[in-house]
């Protein structure tokens, strides 16, 4: 065997561990069945949309060994922008945050966990904003996903771009698990 062979069967093994508790994380709503439409309380109230502004009730189980603070967004990527929606990104909150509640996304933040912060959606404000792609689209797909980081917070200021959160986010990530939803009009 090579040393190459040797090197790559030691890495395989040693990343088997986190592998297999990966796959252990996973996130759940009462509201979000995966792939199933979004109801009308998910949907943003603004923009020719009617809905309920409302962020779903959120939880999670079997996060990774080492996390030191959690994240949560919610994106399309089929929004017509080239770059895709970012809906919402809360961020800071404690490592043993377990679930956040719905409506816990609301502008002001009160319902997240203390220490928590939420960057600004791209409508232009912090908080929770719900889906609304454009009328007569295909069905667009909204990816809420809740992320293990490494780090105890994320030093950003309070008015970062929703990129740079993101980015913050993924340079830090040590595990996520995702739902998807779907919402047309």
């Amino acid at each position: 065997m090579t040393f190459v062979s040797k090197l790559a069967l030691t890495l395989a093994f040693a990343a088997a561990p986190v592998l297999a508790q990966a796959s252990n994380f996973k996130l759940s709503s009462p509201s979000i069945k995966p792939g199933a439409k979004l109801t009308s309380a998910k949907v943003f109230k603004g923009f020719g949309c009617e809905g309920g502004n409302l962020s779903p009730s959120l939880s999670w189980q079997g996060v990774p060994q080492g996390t030191k603070s959690l994240a949560v967004t919610v994106y399309d990527p089929d929004a017509p922008t080239g770059s895709g929606w970012w809906h919402w990104q809360a961020y800071n909150l404690p490592a043993s945050t377990t679930a956040l509640t719905e409506g816990a996304g609301g502008a002001d933040g009160r319902a997240l966990p203390a220490g928590s912060a939420q960057g600004r959606n791209d409508y232009g404000v912090a908080g929770f904003g719900g889906a609304c792609p454009p009328a007569g689209s295909k069905p667009h797909r909204y990816i809420f996903t809740v992320h293990a980081l490494k780090v105890e917070r994320l030093d950003l200021p309070a008015d970062a771009s929703a990129a740079l959160v993101g980015y913050m986010i993924n340079a830090n990530r040590i595990g996520q698990a995702s739902l998807q939803g779907l919402y047309a009009r």
